[in-house]
């Protein structure tokens, strides 16, 4: 698991997000990032080049997803 803070030393690299808990209890917000990161339910993955955007989105809902 990647710490939040070393995610900065990722942008512009790919790196793997893979989806690890439900979205359902999640607001509005929170699901269009998971939505937007490319990702559809638990066990999801998507490949992801890393720039400031992304950074943001990932932040929102790195309780629900495991980064490799």
């Amino acid at each position: 698991m990647i710490n939040i803070m070393k995610l900065d030393n990722f942008l512009n690299k790919k790196i793997k997000i893979t989806q690890v808990k439900s979205g359902l209890k999640l607001n509005d917000k929170q699901n269009r990032n998971l939505i937007g990161l490319g990702l559809r339910g638990i066990g999801s993955s998507a490949e992801i080049k890393v720039d400031r955007s992304i950074l943001g989105m990932i932040k929102r809902v790195i309780h629900i997803i495991k980064i490799s």
